[in-house]
């Protein structure tokens, strides 16, 4: 009994001094491979939001429902479950908004993960719908004449303009849309997808569907230690 009382004390003990994950991450499968994301601390509405739809299975079989090669994948509209061929899709969401949360410290470089939006003035986002940036890469002219023209002005900082001419990315959205996540590893599924055979609207002409999985603590614990620089 005394020994079963120490094991019992020991397990508990484990359990609440154990450190829990930095980060949560979820893995989106399709046909054309797996990818996981690392979903961003630093939009906290975005990434529970993202979260609560998933662990309910509501991304399970929605479709990756518009792709274009070099800017981006979208996908996340709930009508797209049962949608027919050749239809217009992108107008489904869930009856909310998220406020926006821009942050100077994301930015679209290739392989995030932003929420898609209508045109409203306080630029929220949609409640489930997303895309996955692939992006293309930029010349600092070319970075200088998007600074004049769709960025009316706005300077690109001088470390991310790095990142969009060695890794690239899509900079005309920063600001206009949040970014709340990255995929941390197999990128090479959105090129797969942007790269298929579309329809006049930008829809595949075959389906891509996708499930979304929410990794468990364990899972996201050994990411962090693979994916961050060790402490000290």
């Amino acid at each position: 009994m005394k020994k079963l009382l120490t094991l019992s004390l020991l397990l508990l003990s484990v359990t609440v001094f154990a450190k829990p994950p930095k980060n949560q991450y979820v893995r989106i499968r399709t046909s054309y491979g797996d990818c996981i994301i690392r979903l961003y601390n630093e939009t906290p509405l975005h990434r529970d939001n993202f979260i609560k739809l998933a662990k309910k299975g509501f991304y399970n079989g929605t479709l990756f429902h518009r792709v274009i090669q070099n800017f981006m994948i979208q996908g996340g509209d709930p009508d797209s479950k049962k949608a027919i061929p050749e239809l217009e899709l992108g107008e489904g969401d869930v009856g909310y908004t998220v406020p926006a949360e821009f942050r100077d410290s994301l930015f679209h470089k290739r392989g995030v993960l932003a929420a898609a939006r209508d045109e409203n003035p306080k630029k929220a986002s949609s409640g489930c719908q997303f895309y996955i940036t692939e992006g293309k890469r930029f010349t600092d002219g070319k970075l200088d004449t998007l600074e004049k023209t769709r960025l009316k002005g706005r300077k690109i900082p001088a470390w991310q303009r790095e990142w969009y001419k060695s890794v690239g990315g899509v900079p005309h959205l920063d600001q206009n849309y949040t970014v709340y996540g990255e995929v941390v590893s197999g990128l090479d599924m959105v090129d797969r997808i942007a790269a298929v055979k579309k329809d006049a609207c930008d829809r595949p002409l075959t389906d891509v569907p996708m499930t979304v999985e929410v990794l468990s603590k364990k899972e996201c614990g050994q990411l962090d230690k693979i994916l961050s620089p060790p402490e000290g």
